[in-house]
C-alpha cells in the first residue's frame, strides 16, 4: 500500500493543492482554446444548450450564466434522459451544445452528443481527456489540462472546468481572458491565507447533521457544488438552494439546528444575498459565508475569498468549499479519498 493510499484524504489534499498551477497551465493554452471559440462565433448560433452530470453539471449551471449573461444568447441545460430514454431527436440546427465531463466517458453524454450532432447542433465537448470518446463524437473540443485526478471527488478538474468554460464564452464574445490572468496568484492566496477560517468552520461544523447552501447568480453555480461535495464526502446531507428560491418556502425549514453555507461574493449575485441572510440569521440559522463579500452579510462566521471579476468569482470561492469537505470529512472519520459507493465516471444512462 503507498504512503498515499494509507493516508486518509491524502489525493484530495494534493489536488486541491495543485490547483493554482493547474490554472496556470490552462491560461498558458488560451490560444487553443481561442481557435475553438472563432469556429463558435463564426456559426452564430441562436441557442446554447448544455449537456452535464454531477459536478460537471454545476460548471455547465456556471457556463449557462456566462452564456446569458456575456454573449447575450438564450442558454438551457439538457436533458440526457430525454434522449438516451426517450430517444428524442429534437432539430437543433444553429444550436450550440457543449457536453461537459471531465473523463469524456459517460455513455448518456456521448449519446446526447451524437445525437445532438445528427440533429444539426454544434458540438463542442469539454473534457479532461482529451483521447475520450466524448471528445471524439464532438465536432470541437476543449482540454481542461488538469491532469490526472486520483480522488474520487472532483476538485481540480471543478475549478480547471470553470476556467476553460470562462475562457471559451469570453474568447466567443472576443475578450482576451484578461480578467482571468490574476487567477492563478489569487488561488494561491485563497488556499494560503484562508486555511485557518476553514479550520475554524471545520470545528464549527464538525457535528452538523443538515446543511442548506446558497448563493445567486453565478455561484449559484458553487452552492450546488458544495452541496454535492458535503454529500460525497462527509455523508451530510446537504441541500442546495438559489437565494431567490430559498425564501420562496424551504425557509420554513430554517432554524437554530440548521447550518447554511452561503456564497456572497462582491457584485449583483452577492447584493442580492443580503436580504436572504437577514433572513435566515434572524431564524436562528447558523451562517457561514464564503467569498469576497463575506464581511458583508450577517453571518456567524465567515472565511474570506480575495476579490475578482464577479463572473470568475466561482473559480476561487470553491477553494475554501472544497477544503470544508475534505476537513469535515476527515474530522468525522471518513476518507474522502474513497467515499461509499462512488466512483469517477458517471455511468448512468
Amino acid at each position: 500500500m503507498t504512503e498515499a493510499a494509507a493516508t486518509p484524504g491524502r489525493n484530495m489534499t494534493d489536488e486541491i493543492a495543485q490547483q493554482p498551477a493547474v490554472f496556470a497551465d490552462l491560461l498558458a493554452g488560451r490560444d487553443v482554446i481561442g481557435e475553438v471559440a472563432a469556429h463558435i462565433a463564426k456559426r452564430r448560433p441562436r441557442f446554447a444548450l448544455l449537456a452535464a452530470r454531477g459536478s460537471s453539471d454545476h460548471a455547465a449551471l456556471y457556463a449557462k450564466y456566462l452564456i446569458e449573461v456575456l454573449l447575450g444568447l438564450p442558454a438551457g441545460l439538457a436533458s440526457p434522459s430525454t434522449t438516451t430514454l426517450y430517444g428524442a431527436q429534437p432539430d437543433l440546427t444553429d444550436v450550440l451544445l457543449v457536453s461537459v465531463s471531465q473523463s469524456g466517458g459517460s455513455p448518456d453524454l456521448l449519446e446526447v452528443t451524437e445525437s445532438g450532432r445528427k440533429g444539426g447542433a454544434l458540438t463542442v465537448a469539454v473534457t479532461n481527456t482529451a483521447d475520450s470518446p466524448l471528445n471524439a463524437a464532438a465536432e470541437l473540443s476543449v482540454d481542461i489540462r488538469a491532469g490526472r485526478e486520483r480522488a474520487v471527488a472532483a476538485t481540480k478538474t471543478y475549478s480547471a472546468t470553470l476556467l476553460a468554460l470562462y475562457l471559451l464564452i469570453d474568447a466567443v464574445r472576443g475578450g482576451t481572458g484578461a480578467n482571468a490572468q490574476p487567477i492563478p496568484d489569487l488561488a494561491a492566496s485563497t488556499l494560503e491565507a484562508g486555511q485557518g477560517a476553514v479550520d475554524d468552520a471545520v470545528r464549527r461544523y464538525r457535528f452538523a447533521e443538515r446543511m442548506v447552501t446558497t448563493g445567486r447568480g453565478y455561484s449559484l453555480a458553487t452552492a450546488a457544488e458544495a452541496a454535492l461535495k458535503l454529500a460525497e464526502t462527509s455523508y451530510l446531507s446537504a441541500r442546495p438552494f438559489s437565494g431567490a428560491d430559498l425564501l420562496h418556502g424551504p425557509v420554513a425549514a430554517v432554524d437554530a439546528e440548521t447550518a447554511v453555507l452561503a456564497l456572497c461574493s462582491n457584485g449583483r449575485g452577492g447584493d442580492a444575498m443580503r436580504e436572504v441572510l437577514d433572513v435566515v440569521h434572524d431564524r436562528g440559522a447558523d451562517v457561514c459565508a464564503i467569498g469576497s463579500a463575506a464581511s458583508d452579510v450577517r453571518a456567524s462566521h465567515r472565511i474570506p475569498v480575495p476579490d475578482c471579476a464577479e463572473e470568475l468569482a466561482p473559480v476561487l470561492e470553491v477553494l475554501p468549499v472544497q477544503r470544508l469537505a475534505l476537513g469535515l470529512a476527515l474530522a468525522r472519520g471518513f476518507d474522502p479519498d474513497n467515499p461509499r459507493g462512488l466512483r469517477k465516471v458517471t455511468r448512468t444512462r
